[in-house]
């Protein structure tokens, strides 16, 4: 595979965006991925996930999430504007993957055409909840494009989430210095289940994925999300890996890809 390095334009600065296109030996698949990663982490995250699916053909953008210092050192200074805008990024990920993938391969431009194309937006945790924000976005709107979203689930009701514990809470002194100080967990925390609670995706295609061992989503978080979600008129299907624990979003790379292959998408 060829794993180009560039930039996205996010406000008066810029993020990281790599680029990963399959062996040109091998069969290229008309299916393109637009992935992130989760809060306080970075793209090396889940970069096997990247990895993994263009060994089989798929092209793939995996980008940082402004403000993340372990991917890049840039700022979040309006964490309004974050909150309008971050999710945008898979838009301009998803334009930079193309131009890529026309220069790469220009006897399968064809693939590029809406009526080709197979699109996914994927991520895990505050990734994943971005990618459902960019789902409904009018550039992606004449594509055939599916959802992934791995570790996002409604937190547990009449007990205590981890994030209440002093545990959780006394990690999170440490964690709140990888992120943008208005990405702090005092801001992030409560605008996440704002947006989980008060869903507003509708008539979209998404499959959700969390391990019966992430703390974070909880027993059944991603099952009540799934509710939710059907509830307003979506398809959502989900899958519920024995192992996939909120902190090793990298073992979701198997699972993101056999529910592709399920699909028909490779």
């Amino acid at each position: 595979m060829k794993i180009l390095k560039d930039y996205l334009p996010y406000s008066d600065q810029k993020t990281n965006v790599m680029y990963f296109l399959p062996d040109l030996t091998e069969e290229v698949k008309p299916t393109f991925v637009v992935m992130t990663h989760g809060y306080t982490a970075d793209k090396s995250s889940i970069i096997n996930w990247a990895i993994r699916l263009s060994e089989v053909g798929v092209s793939c953008a995996l980008f940082d999430i402004p403000g993340h210092y372990q991917g890049n050192y840039s700022e979040v200074n309006d964490f309004e504007y974050f909150k309008s805008h971050a999710h945008e990024l898979f838009f301009e990920a998803f334009k930079g993957l193309t131009s890529a993938f026309k220069e790469e391969f220009p006897l399968n431009e064809h693939f590029l055409e809406p009526a080709n194309m197979k699109l996914a937006l994927a991520g895990h945790s505050l990734g994943a909840m971005l990618s459902l924000k960019a789902i409904t976005m009018k550039e992606f709107e004449l594509y055939e494009k599916r959802a992934i979203g791995v570790g996002l689930g409604m937190a547990p009701k009449g007990v205590v989430h981890l994030f209440d514990t002093p545990f959780y809470k006394s990690t999170l002194k440490v964690r709140e210095q990888l992120v943008s100080p208005e990405l702090k967990p005092d801001n992030v925390f409560p605008w996440i289940k704002d947006e989980k609670n008060n869903i507003e995706i509708t008539n979209q295609e998404i499959h959700l994925i969390s391990g019966d061992d992430d703390l974070v989503v909880g027993g059944d978080g991603m099952e009540r999300f799934m509710e939710a979600l059907i509830a307003k008129g979506n398809i959502v299907t989900m899958e519920k890996p024995s192992r996939l624990p909120h902190h090793e979003p990298a073992l979701g790379a198997a699972h993101v890809k056999k529910y592709l292959k399920k699909i028909n998408w490779i």
